[in-house]
């Protein structure tokens, strides 16, 4: 007779991990999330297994999404990332409706729905979606030049002044001393001006503080792609603060928005995004392209390069601008085209004559 087989019988270990409470796990994520260094720290989350994809799609998790969690090239972008970034908005995240706004409004040309997504966030005193409905009201971004909305764009640079956003304290700034959709106010302009410059230093000084030095190589080669602000100090090449950079302040440049970054692949990575006639702002940190012919000031110097505001004006002056300037022999092409110029000034004199 055949001997029976005895089945062996298989003990299973344990999951421990099944075993954590849901609130431990998700405080965990919740951490993940909002210090991500890029998307890739947080999709590996989701991919790893059931129990981690269902928490870390969890609201509370979504909502503490960091900035740069939505840091997606625009060669990757997909209906899945357009789902995320909603979850992430409908979650409560203000960074999400912000970035997905800018995509919206610029990128897929939904200038109604993007519109409202950058406002929800303002309205949460978001500062830079603040200063960017104020590009768009000066500009009348998305409409006609009869759309401009001068006193809109100043109440909006001013609320996000006051939340300490450098770019539309400068804006605001200029306002007053060019009375440009405010009564004008010469010595409160330049007052603003000054302000800005003394913001820009503490920004600067502060982010020395944090600033490691294994990050240096990896943030110079992603800013002399993206943003082209190398200069050339002691024969060194270093990424430094443009705005500063003539006082001797060898600082590190502040980081651009992934949003900005974004929109800066999407139209230079795609040929024929931009529709004929229409071009991006000059500023290598920017991304934002003319919605209408002849939307952005243009340099009244050699009139080969135009800006969305006069913030974009100034960093790219200092980084790049201040040495390519040439003026043109003849303006027939600038003036004939009917767009706005805009005075470059030597970098803020008013600034130069303090300082010395």
């Amino acid at each position: 007779m055949a001997q029976r087989k005895r089945l062996r019988t298989i003990t299973e270990k344990p999951d421990y991990f099944d075993q954590l409470p849901d609130d431990l796990v998700l405080n965990i994520l919740c951490k993940l999330s909002s210090s991500a260094s890029c998307p890739s720290d947080f999709i590996n989350v989701l991919i790893t297994c059931k129990t981690l994809k269902r928490l870390a799609t969890n609201p509370l998790v979504l909502s503490k999404a960091g900035v740069k969690t939505f840091a997606m090239k625009a060669e990757r972008w997909s209906d899945s990332s357009h789902r995320f970034l909603k979850q992430c908005v409908k979650a409560g995240n203000i960074e999400a409706a912000y970035t997905l706004g800018m995509i919206r409004f610029y990128c897929l040309q939904n200038r109604g729905s993007g519109a409202s997504l950058m406002a929800k966030a303002a309205i949460k005193s978001h500062a830079l979606a603040l200063y960017s409905l104020a590009v768009i009201q000066f500009n009348g971004s998305g409409g006609s030049k009869t759309d401009k909305n001068l006193r809109a764009g100043v109440a909006l640079c001013a609320r996000a002044s006051v939340l300490g956003h450098v770019d539309a304290l400068r804006e605001l700034g200029h306002c007053l001393q060019d009375g440009y959709g405010v009564p004008q106010n010469i010595v409160e302009g330049r007052r603003l001006l000054v302000q800005a410059n003394a913001k820009e230093l503490a920004l600067s000084l502060r982010s020395m503080l944090t600033w490691k030095p294994q990050q240096q190589q990896q943030q110079q080669i992603e800013q002399q792609q993206n943003l082209h602000y190398a200069c050339t100090v002691m024969g060194t090449a270093i990424t430094v603060c443009p705005l500063l950079s003539d006082f001797g302040c060898n600082l590190l440049a502040r980081e651009v928005h992934p949003a900005s970054k974004f929109l800066r692949e999407w139209f230079e990575s795609r040929s024929g995004a931009l529709d004929d006639g229409l071009r991006l702002c000059s500023h290598g940190g920017c991304g934002r392209p003319e919605t209408r012919a002849h939307e952005f000031r243009r340099c009244s110097v050699c009139g080969t390069v135009n800006y969305c505001s006069r913030g974009c004006q100034a960093l790219d002056w200092k980084a790049r601008h201040k040495v390519e300037c040439v003026p043109m022999d003849q303006w027939h092409g600038v003036l004939e085209d009917g767009g706005d110029m805009v005075e470059m000034e030597e970098g803020d004199e008013y600034v130069d004559n303090i300082v010395e």
